[in-house]
Protein backbone atom coordinates (compact mmCIF):
# COMPACT_ATOMS: atom_id res chain seq x y z
CA UNK A 1 0.00 0.00 0.00
CA UNK A 2 1.32 3.46 -0.92
CA UNK A 3 -1.55 5.61 0.37
CA UNK A 4 -3.17 5.90 3.77
CA UNK A 5 -6.60 4.30 4.17
CA UNK A 6 -8.06 7.10 6.30
CA UNK A 7 -11.34 5.36 7.01
CA UNK A 8 -9.60 2.27 8.35
CA UNK A 9 -7.18 4.40 10.37
CA UNK A 10 -10.02 6.37 11.96
CA UNK A 11 -11.76 3.09 12.77
CA UNK A 12 -8.64 1.74 14.48
CA UNK A 13 -8.18 4.98 16.42
CA UNK A 14 -11.81 4.80 17.57
CA UNK A 15 -11.20 1.33 19.02
CA UNK A 16 -8.15 2.54 20.93
CA UNK A 17 -10.02 5.59 22.23
CA UNK A 18 -13.05 3.71 23.52
CA UNK A 19 -10.93 1.18 25.44
CA UNK A 20 -8.94 3.94 27.17
CA UNK A 21 -12.05 6.01 27.90
CA UNK A 22 -14.07 3.07 29.24
CA UNK A 23 -11.32 2.04 31.63
CA UNK A 24 -10.63 5.48 33.12
CA UNK A 25 -14.14 6.97 33.22
CA UNK A 26 -15.33 4.04 35.32
CA UNK A 27 -12.65 4.56 37.98
CA UNK A 28 -13.93 8.02 38.94
CA UNK A 29 -17.47 6.62 39.31
CA UNK A 30 -16.62 3.89 41.83
CA UNK A 31 -17.58 5.81 45.03
CA UNK A 32 -20.83 7.11 43.51
CA UNK A 33 -21.83 3.69 42.18
CA UNK A 34 -21.05 2.10 45.54
CA UNK A 35 -23.41 4.49 47.33
CA UNK A 36 -26.18 4.30 44.73
CA UNK A 37 -26.25 0.49 44.57
CA UNK A 38 -25.84 0.06 48.32
CA UNK A 39 -22.64 -1.99 48.05
CA UNK A 40 -19.28 -1.54 49.76
CA UNK A 41 -16.34 -0.32 47.72
CA UNK A 42 -14.67 -3.75 47.82
CA UNK A 43 -17.69 -5.37 46.17
CA UNK A 44 -17.91 -2.65 43.53
CA UNK A 45 -14.18 -2.98 42.85
CA UNK A 46 -14.92 -6.44 41.43
CA UNK A 47 -16.46 -4.63 38.47
CA UNK A 48 -13.00 -3.17 37.86
CA UNK A 49 -11.25 -6.52 38.43
CA UNK A 50 -13.64 -8.35 36.08
CA UNK A 51 -12.90 -5.87 33.28
CA UNK A 52 -9.15 -6.30 33.82
CA UNK A 53 -9.37 -10.10 33.92
CA UNK A 54 -11.19 -10.26 30.59
CA UNK A 55 -8.80 -7.87 28.89
CA UNK A 56 -5.61 -9.52 30.12
CA UNK A 57 -6.69 -13.13 29.67
CA UNK A 58 -8.32 -12.87 26.23
CA UNK A 59 -6.06 -10.42 24.37
CA UNK A 60 -3.68 -13.07 23.02
CA UNK A 61 -6.50 -15.50 22.26
CA UNK A 62 -8.50 -12.99 20.20
CA UNK A 63 -5.33 -11.76 18.56
CA UNK A 64 -4.46 -15.27 17.40
CA UNK A 65 -8.03 -15.90 16.23
CA UNK A 66 -7.73 -12.75 14.13
CA UNK A 67 -4.49 -14.03 12.63
CA UNK A 68 -6.20 -17.26 11.62
CA UNK A 69 -9.67 -16.18 10.51
CA UNK A 70 -9.30 -12.48 9.79
CA UNK A 71 -9.70 -9.72 12.33
CA UNK A 72 -12.60 -7.68 10.92
CA UNK A 73 -15.32 -9.92 12.35
CA UNK A 74 -13.60 -9.92 15.75
CA UNK A 75 -13.06 -6.16 15.66
CA UNK A 76 -16.62 -5.36 14.61
CA UNK A 77 -17.91 -7.87 17.15
CA UNK A 78 -15.88 -6.08 19.80
CA UNK A 79 -17.74 -2.85 19.12
CA UNK A 80 -21.06 -4.71 19.31
CA UNK A 81 -20.14 -6.33 22.63
CA UNK A 82 -18.88 -3.01 24.03
CA UNK A 83 -22.05 -1.15 23.01
CA UNK A 84 -24.49 -3.77 24.31
CA UNK A 85 -22.61 -4.42 27.55
CA UNK A 86 -22.18 -0.69 28.22
CA UNK A 87 -25.93 -0.20 27.81
CA UNK A 88 -26.57 -3.08 30.20
CA UNK A 89 -24.05 -1.67 32.70
CA UNK A 90 -26.00 1.57 32.67
CA UNK A 91 -29.17 -0.37 33.53
CA UNK A 92 -27.54 -2.62 36.19
CA UNK A 93 -29.89 -2.86 39.21
CA UNK A 94 -27.34 -4.39 41.59
CA UNK A 95 -23.60 -4.61 42.09
CA UNK A 96 -23.61 -8.27 41.02
CA UNK A 97 -25.21 -7.47 37.67
CA UNK A 98 -22.76 -4.61 37.18
CA UNK A 99 -19.83 -6.98 37.75
CA UNK A 100 -21.28 -9.46 35.22
CA UNK A 101 -21.88 -6.79 32.58
CA UNK A 102 -18.44 -5.27 33.15
CA UNK A 103 -16.91 -8.70 32.58
CA UNK A 104 -18.69 -8.82 29.22
CA UNK A 105 -17.54 -5.27 28.49
CA UNK A 106 -13.97 -6.40 29.19
CA UNK A 107 -14.42 -9.17 26.61
CA UNK A 108 -15.42 -6.55 24.05
CA UNK A 109 -12.43 -4.41 24.97
CA UNK A 110 -10.14 -7.41 24.50
CA UNK A 111 -11.63 -8.05 21.05
CA UNK A 112 -10.94 -4.45 20.06
CA UNK A 113 -7.46 -4.21 21.58
CA UNK A 114 -6.38 -7.43 19.85
CA UNK A 115 -6.79 -5.81 16.43
CA UNK A 116 -6.40 -2.02 16.65
CA UNK A 117 -2.66 -1.77 16.06
CA UNK A 118 -2.72 -4.36 13.28
CA UNK A 119 -5.51 -2.51 11.48
CA UNK A 120 -3.55 0.73 11.82
CA UNK A 121 -0.55 -0.97 10.19
CA UNK A 122 -2.78 -2.18 7.36
CA UNK A 123 -4.20 1.32 6.92
CA UNK A 124 -0.83 2.96 6.29
CA UNK A 125 2.11 2.39 3.93
CA UNK A 126 4.70 -0.24 4.86
CA UNK A 127 7.27 2.39 5.77
CA UNK A 128 4.89 4.19 8.15
CA UNK A 129 4.62 1.59 10.92
CA UNK A 130 5.92 4.10 13.48
CA UNK A 131 3.35 6.70 12.51
CA UNK A 132 0.58 4.08 12.68
CA UNK A 133 1.57 3.14 16.23
CA UNK A 134 1.92 6.82 17.09
CA UNK A 135 -1.72 7.35 16.20
CA UNK A 136 -2.66 4.35 18.34
CA UNK A 137 -0.74 5.66 21.35
CA UNK A 138 -2.30 9.10 20.87
CA UNK A 139 -5.83 7.65 20.62
CA UNK A 140 -5.58 5.45 23.70
CA UNK A 141 -4.13 8.21 25.85
CA UNK A 142 -6.75 10.57 24.48
CA UNK A 143 -9.35 8.27 26.02
CA UNK A 144 -7.29 8.12 29.22
CA UNK A 145 -7.12 11.93 29.29
CA UNK A 146 -10.82 12.56 28.68
CA UNK A 147 -12.18 9.65 30.72
CA UNK A 148 -11.87 11.12 34.25
CA UNK A 149 -13.01 14.73 33.57
CA UNK A 150 -15.87 13.73 31.26
CA UNK A 151 -16.88 10.91 33.61
CA UNK A 152 -16.85 13.25 36.61
CA UNK A 153 -18.89 15.89 34.77
CA UNK A 154 -21.48 13.35 33.62
CA UNK A 155 -21.82 11.96 37.14
CA UNK A 156 -22.35 15.43 38.62
CA UNK A 157 -24.76 16.69 35.94
CA UNK A 158 -26.76 13.55 35.04
CA UNK A 159 -25.99 10.17 36.60
CA UNK A 160 -23.19 7.60 36.81
CA UNK A 161 -25.23 5.42 34.46
CA UNK A 162 -24.55 7.83 31.61
CA UNK A 163 -20.80 7.14 31.65
CA UNK A 164 -21.87 3.78 30.17
CA UNK A 165 -24.63 5.09 27.93
CA UNK A 166 -22.10 7.46 26.32
CA UNK A 167 -20.18 4.45 25.00
CA UNK A 168 -23.17 3.15 23.03
CA UNK A 169 -23.08 5.64 20.13
CA UNK A 170 -19.27 5.25 19.93
CA UNK A 171 -19.73 1.50 19.68
CA UNK A 172 -22.38 1.86 16.97
CA UNK A 173 -20.10 4.17 14.98
CA UNK A 174 -17.36 1.56 15.25
CA UNK A 175 -19.66 -1.19 13.99
CA UNK A 176 -20.65 0.92 10.96
CA UNK A 177 -17.06 1.86 10.11
CA UNK A 178 -15.91 -1.75 10.43
CA UNK A 179 -18.76 -3.03 8.25
CA UNK A 180 -18.08 -0.44 5.54
CA UNK A 181 -14.31 -0.89 5.49
CA UNK A 182 -14.13 -4.62 6.05
CA UNK A 183 -16.50 -5.88 3.39
CA UNK A 184 -13.83 -6.78 0.85
CA UNK A 185 -11.58 -8.36 3.48
CA UNK A 186 -14.00 -10.70 5.22
CA UNK A 187 -12.54 -13.75 3.57
CA UNK A 188 -9.60 -13.58 5.98
CA UNK A 189 -6.07 -14.79 5.33
CA UNK A 190 -5.44 -16.79 2.17
CA UNK A 191 -3.97 -20.29 2.10
CA UNK A 192 -4.18 -23.03 4.69
CA UNK A 193 -5.58 -21.82 7.97
CA UNK A 194 -3.95 -23.25 11.10
CA UNK A 195 -6.23 -25.17 13.42
CA UNK A 196 -7.49 -23.33 16.48
CA UNK A 197 -5.70 -24.48 19.62
CA UNK A 198 -8.76 -24.58 21.86
CA UNK A 199 -7.02 -26.45 24.68
CA UNK A 200 -4.13 -24.02 24.69
CA UNK A 201 -6.51 -21.05 24.60
CA UNK A 202 -8.48 -22.36 27.59
CA UNK A 203 -5.30 -23.06 29.56
CA UNK A 204 -3.96 -19.60 28.76
CA UNK A 205 -7.17 -17.98 29.97
CA UNK A 206 -7.08 -20.03 33.18
CA UNK A 207 -3.43 -19.07 33.74
CA UNK A 208 -3.99 -15.36 33.34
CA UNK A 209 -7.22 -15.30 35.39
CA UNK A 210 -5.55 -17.10 38.30
CA UNK A 211 -2.50 -14.85 38.06
CA UNK A 212 -4.64 -11.70 38.07
CA UNK A 213 -6.50 -12.85 41.19
CA UNK A 214 -3.20 -13.68 42.89
CA UNK A 215 -1.66 -10.31 42.05
CA UNK A 216 -4.64 -8.05 42.68
CA UNK A 217 -4.79 -6.93 46.30
CA UNK A 218 -8.58 -6.56 46.37
CA UNK A 219 -9.13 -9.99 44.88
CA UNK A 220 -6.59 -11.45 47.32
CA UNK A 221 -8.48 -10.00 50.28
CA UNK A 222 -11.67 -11.67 49.08
CA UNK A 223 -10.26 -15.16 48.53
CA UNK A 224 -8.18 -15.12 51.74
CA UNK A 225 -4.81 -16.70 52.50
CA UNK A 226 -6.08 -20.29 52.14
CA UNK A 227 -7.72 -19.47 48.81
CA UNK A 228 -4.52 -17.88 47.53
CA UNK A 229 -2.63 -21.06 48.39
CA UNK A 230 -5.07 -23.14 46.37
CA UNK A 231 -4.87 -20.68 43.47
CA UNK A 232 -1.07 -20.73 43.54
CA UNK A 233 -1.11 -24.53 43.26
CA UNK A 234 -3.65 -24.30 40.44
CA UNK A 235 -1.44 -21.79 38.64
CA UNK A 236 1.61 -24.06 38.80
CA UNK A 237 -0.40 -27.04 37.53
CA UNK A 238 -2.00 -25.02 34.71
CA UNK A 239 1.38 -23.58 33.71
CA UNK A 240 2.96 -27.03 33.50
CA UNK A 241 0.04 -28.31 31.44
CA UNK A 242 0.11 -25.28 29.16
CA UNK A 243 3.84 -25.52 28.43
CA UNK A 244 3.63 -29.26 27.75
CA UNK A 245 0.62 -28.85 25.45
CA UNK A 246 1.98 -25.87 23.48
CA UNK A 247 5.26 -27.66 22.75
CA UNK A 248 3.58 -30.66 21.16
CA UNK A 249 0.63 -29.12 19.33
CA UNK A 250 1.27 -28.27 15.65
CA UNK A 251 -0.54 -24.89 15.75
CA UNK A 252 -0.09 -23.47 19.27
CA UNK A 253 -1.85 -20.36 20.47
CA UNK A 254 1.58 -19.23 21.76
CA UNK A 255 4.38 -20.06 19.35
CA UNK A 256 7.48 -20.22 21.54
CA UNK A 257 9.67 -19.95 18.45
CA UNK A 258 8.80 -16.24 18.43
CA UNK A 259 10.70 -15.86 21.70
CA UNK A 260 13.89 -16.63 19.81
CA UNK A 261 13.47 -13.29 18.00
CA UNK A 262 15.69 -10.81 19.85
CA UNK A 263 13.67 -7.69 19.02
CA UNK A 264 10.43 -9.34 20.13
CA UNK A 265 11.82 -10.54 23.47
CA UNK A 266 13.59 -7.25 24.17
CA UNK A 267 10.41 -5.29 23.41
CA UNK A 268 8.33 -7.53 25.70
CA UNK A 269 10.84 -7.30 28.58
CA UNK A 270 11.19 -3.53 28.31
CA UNK A 271 7.38 -3.11 28.13
CA UNK A 272 6.95 -5.24 31.25
CA UNK A 273 9.60 -3.25 33.14
CA UNK A 274 8.08 0.11 32.23
CA UNK A 275 4.55 -1.07 33.05
CA UNK A 276 5.63 -2.36 36.48
CA UNK A 277 7.60 0.73 37.47
CA UNK A 278 5.02 3.25 36.22
CA UNK A 279 2.14 1.46 37.94
CA UNK A 280 3.99 1.43 41.25
CA UNK A 281 4.61 5.16 40.93
CA UNK A 282 0.98 5.91 40.03
CA UNK A 283 -0.11 4.06 43.17
CA UNK A 284 2.14 6.03 45.52
CA UNK A 285 2.10 9.56 44.11
CA UNK A 286 -1.58 10.41 44.84
CA UNK A 287 -1.17 9.41 48.51
CA UNK A 288 1.94 11.57 48.75
CA UNK A 289 0.32 14.61 47.14
CA UNK A 290 -2.89 14.46 49.14
CA UNK A 291 -1.70 13.01 52.44
CA UNK A 292 1.72 14.65 52.81
CA UNK A 293 1.53 17.84 50.74
CA UNK A 294 -2.15 18.43 51.50
CA UNK A 295 -3.20 19.05 47.91
CA UNK A 296 -6.87 18.73 46.97
CA UNK A 297 -8.10 15.89 44.79
CA UNK A 298 -9.16 18.29 42.04
CA UNK A 299 -5.77 20.03 41.96
CA UNK A 300 -3.99 16.69 41.95
CA UNK A 301 -6.16 15.66 39.00
CA UNK A 302 -4.96 18.71 37.08
CA UNK A 303 -1.32 17.83 37.82
CA UNK A 304 -1.89 14.28 36.64
CA UNK A 305 -3.23 15.57 33.30
CA UNK A 306 0.29 16.57 32.32
CA UNK A 307 1.35 12.97 31.62
CA UNK A 308 -1.28 12.10 28.95
CA UNK A 309 -0.99 15.57 27.42
CA UNK A 310 2.73 15.08 26.85
CA UNK A 311 2.13 11.56 25.57
CA UNK A 312 -0.58 12.60 23.11
CA UNK A 313 1.53 15.49 21.81
CA UNK A 314 4.68 13.44 21.34
CA UNK A 315 3.30 10.16 19.97
CA UNK A 316 2.79 11.16 16.28
CA UNK A 317 6.16 12.93 16.15
CA UNK A 318 7.96 9.95 17.68
CA UNK A 319 6.18 7.71 15.18
CA UNK A 320 7.77 9.62 12.30
CA UNK A 321 11.16 9.52 13.97
CA UNK A 322 10.83 5.77 14.49
CA UNK A 323 10.09 5.26 10.81
CA UNK A 324 13.29 7.13 9.94
CA UNK A 325 15.83 5.78 12.44
CA UNK A 326 14.28 2.66 13.94
CA UNK A 327 12.83 1.98 17.40
CA UNK A 328 15.90 1.53 19.59
CA UNK A 329 16.86 5.18 20.10
CA UNK A 330 13.36 6.69 20.71
CA UNK A 331 12.30 3.76 22.91
CA UNK A 332 15.49 4.05 24.94
CA UNK A 333 14.98 7.81 25.29
CA UNK A 334 11.52 7.00 26.64
CA UNK A 335 13.01 4.68 29.25
CA UNK A 336 15.54 7.36 30.22
CA UNK A 337 12.71 9.88 30.65
CA UNK A 338 10.92 7.40 32.90
CA UNK A 339 14.11 6.90 34.89
CA UNK A 340 14.34 10.68 35.31
CA UNK A 341 10.88 10.60 36.89
CA UNK A 342 12.10 8.12 39.50
CA UNK A 343 15.26 10.12 40.15
CA UNK A 344 13.09 13.13 40.94
CA UNK A 345 10.88 10.83 43.02
CA UNK A 346 13.81 9.94 45.26
CA UNK A 347 14.14 13.64 46.18
CA UNK A 348 10.53 14.15 47.29
CA UNK A 349 10.32 15.46 50.85
CA UNK A 350 7.67 16.27 53.43
CA UNK A 351 7.71 19.94 52.43
CA UNK A 352 8.43 19.73 48.71
CA UNK A 353 6.57 22.18 46.44
CA UNK A 354 3.78 20.75 44.29
CA UNK A 355 5.92 21.45 41.23
CA UNK A 356 8.19 18.53 42.08
CA UNK A 357 5.54 15.79 41.67
CA UNK A 358 4.36 17.74 38.61
CA UNK A 359 7.84 17.29 37.15
CA UNK A 360 7.60 13.57 37.97
CA UNK A 361 4.35 13.36 36.00
CA UNK A 362 5.79 15.38 33.12
CA UNK A 363 8.76 13.02 32.79
CA UNK A 364 6.37 10.07 32.95
CA UNK A 365 4.28 11.47 30.09
CA UNK A 366 7.38 12.23 28.03
CA UNK A 367 8.62 8.70 28.66
CA UNK A 368 5.36 7.13 27.52
CA UNK A 369 5.25 9.34 24.44
CA UNK A 370 8.69 8.17 23.34
CA UNK A 371 8.59 4.60 24.58
CA UNK A 372 5.11 3.29 23.79
CA UNK A 373 5.07 4.31 20.14
CA UNK A 374 8.58 3.06 19.35
CA UNK A 375 8.48 -0.09 21.45
CA UNK A 376 5.12 -1.30 20.14
CA UNK A 377 6.27 -0.59 16.58
CA UNK A 378 9.33 -2.77 17.13
CA UNK A 379 7.31 -5.51 18.81
CA UNK A 380 4.75 -5.79 16.01
CA UNK A 381 7.34 -5.39 13.29
CA UNK A 382 9.56 -8.15 14.66
CA UNK A 383 7.12 -11.02 14.06
CA UNK A 384 5.89 -12.53 10.77
CA UNK A 385 2.68 -11.03 9.43
CA UNK A 386 0.64 -14.08 10.35
CA UNK A 387 1.43 -13.39 14.02
CA UNK A 388 0.64 -9.67 14.13
CA UNK A 389 -2.58 -10.25 16.07
CA UNK A 390 -0.74 -12.42 18.57
CA UNK A 391 1.84 -9.66 19.04
CA UNK A 392 -0.88 -7.05 19.57
CA UNK A 393 -2.54 -9.31 22.14
CA UNK A 394 0.84 -9.73 23.80
CA UNK A 395 1.09 -5.96 24.22
CA UNK A 396 -2.28 -5.89 25.97
CA UNK A 397 -1.50 -8.86 28.21
CA UNK A 398 2.00 -7.75 29.20
CA UNK A 399 0.84 -4.20 29.91
CA UNK A 400 -2.05 -5.45 32.06
CA UNK A 401 0.07 -7.91 34.02
CA UNK A 402 2.78 -5.28 34.45
CA UNK A 403 0.22 -2.87 35.89
CA UNK A 404 -0.94 -5.49 38.41
CA UNK A 405 2.65 -6.42 39.32
CA UNK A 406 3.50 -2.76 39.78
CA UNK A 407 0.52 -2.15 42.05
CA UNK A 408 1.40 -5.21 44.14
CA UNK A 409 5.07 -4.18 44.29
CA UNK A 410 4.25 -0.60 45.23
CA UNK A 411 1.94 -1.74 48.04
CA UNK A 412 4.52 -4.19 49.39
CA UNK A 413 7.39 -1.69 49.25
CA UNK A 414 5.30 0.99 50.92
CA UNK A 415 4.39 -1.34 53.80
CA UNK A 416 7.88 -2.76 54.37
CA UNK A 417 9.77 0.54 54.11
CA UNK A 418 7.22 2.45 56.19
CA UNK A 419 7.45 -0.06 59.01
CA UNK A 420 11.24 0.04 58.85
CA UNK A 421 11.33 3.84 59.03
CA UNK A 422 8.64 4.19 61.68
CA UNK A 423 9.85 1.31 63.83
CA UNK A 424 6.29 0.04 64.23
CA UNK A 425 3.99 -2.50 62.63
CA UNK A 426 1.36 0.11 61.80
CA UNK A 427 -0.13 0.32 58.34
CA UNK A 428 1.47 2.94 56.05
CA UNK A 429 -0.09 6.34 56.61
CA UNK A 430 0.74 9.97 55.75
CA UNK A 431 0.01 10.67 59.41
CA UNK A 432 3.70 9.86 59.91
CA UNK A 433 4.97 11.97 56.99
CA UNK A 434 8.68 11.34 57.48
CA UNK A 435 8.29 7.55 57.41
CA UNK A 436 5.82 7.73 54.54
CA UNK A 437 8.13 9.88 52.40
CA UNK A 438 11.04 7.54 53.21
CA UNK A 439 8.94 4.66 51.87
CA UNK A 440 8.02 6.59 48.71
CA UNK A 441 11.67 7.49 48.10
CA UNK A 442 12.75 3.87 48.61
CA UNK A 443 10.07 2.60 46.26
CA UNK A 444 11.30 5.04 43.60
CA UNK A 445 14.82 3.62 43.99
CA UNK A 446 13.53 0.08 43.39
CA UNK A 447 11.48 1.24 40.40
CA UNK A 448 14.55 2.98 39.04
CA UNK A 449 16.36 -0.36 39.18
CA UNK A 450 13.53 -2.03 37.24
CA UNK A 451 13.67 0.77 34.66
CA UNK A 452 17.40 0.11 34.26
CA UNK A 453 16.55 -3.48 33.27
CA UNK A 454 14.04 -2.09 30.76
CA UNK A 455 16.73 0.22 29.38
CA UNK A 456 19.20 -2.64 28.91
CA UNK A 457 16.53 -4.66 27.09
CA UNK A 458 15.65 -1.67 24.92
CA UNK A 459 19.25 -1.06 23.90
CA UNK A 460 19.83 -4.76 23.21
CA UNK A 461 16.94 -4.93 20.75
CA UNK A 462 19.30 -3.75 18.00
CA UNK A 463 19.01 -0.88 15.58
CA UNK A 464 17.36 -2.62 12.66
CA UNK A 465 14.55 -0.99 10.71
CA UNK A 466 11.06 -1.67 12.04
CA UNK A 467 9.33 -2.45 8.74
CA UNK A 468 6.97 -5.41 9.43
CA UNK A 469 8.37 -8.80 8.51
CA UNK A 470 6.99 -10.81 5.64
Amino acid sequence: MTRTDRLLLVNAMLGQFITGFAARSFVVALPTISTDLGADILAISWALIAYQIAGISLGIVFGRLGDIHGRYAIYGGGFVVMAVSAFLCGLAPTALWLVIFRLVEGVGAAMLASATRVLALEAMPEDAAGRANGFMTMSFHGGVLLGPPVGGLVIDVVSWRWIFFLLVPIGIAGVVLTAVRGRERRAGPAGRRPAIDYVGAVLLVVLTVVLVVLLDRRAGEMVGAAGKGVLAAAFVAALAGFLAHERRTPDPVVNFALFRIRVFVASVVSLLGIAISNSALMLLLPFYMQGVLGQSASFMGLVFLSAPIFTITLAPVVGRVTDRIGARIPASIGVLMTMAAFVVGTSLDVDSPWTLPAVVMAFTGLGQGFFNTANQTALLGSVPREYRGFATGMVQTVFGLGALLGTALGSALLAVLFRYASGSSAAPSPADPAAFVFAVNGACVVCLGIAVIALVASVMRGGANVTPRA
